[in-house]
């Protein structure tokens, strides 16, 4: 089983990715290939609504870095979103990167592929309803099959490495995969 874990937080060692972390450390253990994608390392354009990715080979026009990451989601059988909550919502980079996904609604290529989310924020699972939202139409748009979620309040640096509840949560979320 492979999983990619697409991580829209600008912060290393924050709760986004420890959370994530322990989820692919939790997979890893079953016997899965894991990788990790930092949205914030790559130049990802917004999409330009040009509409060539419901023509032909339903490929996107823009050339930057979703073109390394296109594959990689093809190849894996799950796929981890990882941003902490701006203002009840993804941040801008996930968002760029969820608006580049409009080539997979024509091709199937995601279908029947499974779809996580960890998204830490100040307020809690409560501020998270329009997130997850997104996520689950999304999901549901890509033929994806929406596999679970860890949302927890966690606002300061790496502040949900002390919580071992929800960091026994995110390992057990992995091992699930």
């Amino acid at each position: 089983m492979k999983v990619i874990a697409i991580i829209g937080s600008p912060r290393r060692g924050g709760n986004t990715d420890l959370l994530v972390d322990q989820i692919l450390r939790g997979s890893t253990s079953r016997g899965s290939i894991a990788e990790k994608v930092w949205l914030y390392d790559i130049d990802i354009e917004p999409c330009i609504d040009c509409r060539r990715c419901k023509r032909g080979d339903h490929s996107c026009a823009i050339v930057d870095g979703m073109k390394g990451l296109y594959p990689k989601m093809e190849e894996a059988d799950v796929i981890v979103f990882g941003t902490p909550i701006y203002w009840y919502g993804p941040t801008g980079k996930m968002k760029l990167f969820i608006d580049r996904l409009r080539p997979y609604i024509a091709s199937g290529k995601l279908s029947g592929k499974a779809g996580f989310v960890v998204a830490p924020s100040e307020e809690g699972p409560g501020c998270c309803g329009p997130t997850m939202e997104m996520f689950r139409m999304s999901f549901d748009y890509l033929g994806m099959v929406f596999s679970g979620s860890i949302l927890v309040a966690a606002y300061e640096r790496g502040a949900v490495g002390e919580d071992e509840v929800e960091m026994e949560r995110a390992y057990q979320a992995g091992r699930s995969f």
